[in-house]
């Protein structure tokens, strides 16, 4: 990797954590630098999640097929890490794909190095529990939003979470991420 993507990453992570020279080192020796097309589906259901993605720059999404629907899960974009964490984590065949809404550059752990990092480096661990708080609380407010608010709280709950980056996802998935129709939704934002 280039010394300025490096550093980029390297400031990431020492917002959680200081960084040791030796831990920069492991890092940069381990994390792989990725662009992914428009489009590029980068993981797929039915196998096991074995890497971990920071985007750098782009939008990825989580979803999974059911009777023939794609379902929106959820969105990850800049200075976010996504994964499957369940198929991850336990090393299990996954229902989740993961594909990119726009051109994307991320960094890329395996989970194999993740194993490494966090036997060998107990700040990785505190890294992750850190950065993972927030993840948890937006999964905790996501329940609570689809199932205690009308389709309009859902909608302004939406755009309250994804400030910086609702305008650039398609109306269709913003739909399944919600569990609304089309309809109902365009309904929505012709009120406001």
């Amino acid at each position: 990797m280039a010394i300025e993507q490096t550093e980029e990453i390297f400031r990431h992570f020492e917002k959680y954590i200081k960084l040791s020279p030796i831990l920069k080192n492991e890092l940069a020796t381990r994390m792989v630098f990725k662009s992914f097309k428009k489009g590029k589906l980068i993981h797929s259901a039915d196998t096991i999640c074995t890497k971990s993605y920071f985007i750098q720059k782009g939008l990825l999404r989580i979803y999974f097929i059911k009777d023939g629907k794609e379902i929106t899960e959820y969105f990850s974009a800049e200075n976010e890490w996504v994964n499957s964490p369940r198929s991850l984590m336990q090393q299990k065949l996954d229902i989740y794909y993961i594909d990119s809404l726009e051109p994307t550059d991320c960094f890329c752990l395996n989970v194999r190095d993740l194993v490494f990092l966090f036997d060998n480096f107990p700040e990785m661990e505190r890294y992750a529990r850190l950065s993972m708080g927030t993840a948890f609380g937006h999964f905790m407010e996501r329940i609570t939003s689809m199932r205690f608010t009308t389709a309009k709280e859902k909608y302004q709950h939406f755009c309250e979470t994804y400030h910086d980056i609702h305008h650039r996802i398609s109306l269709g998935m913003v739909s399944s991420y919600l569990g609304i129709t089309q309809e109902t939704l365009s309904r929505i934002r012709a009120e406001k």
